[in-house]
């Protein structure tokens, strides 16, 4: 196995992952998980906040 065959097979696993971030990252399943997540920072804290030492 030469350089070249291994770079050509490390950069068709990178493609195949980005791809499959793509497909995860838009499924429909997830739109509301990243809603809320997108959100926390608006949210109210229910308990007391930390004060610095």
């Amino acid at each position: 196995m030469d350089a070249g065959l291994l770079g050509s097979i490390v950069t068709v696993l990178f493609f195949v992952l980005f791809i499959a971030i793509l497909v995860w990252a838009f499924h429909r399943g997830n739109k509301q998980k990243f809603e809320d997540a997108g959100n926390l920072p608006f949210q109210e804290d229910a308990g007391e906040a930390r004060k610095p030492d």
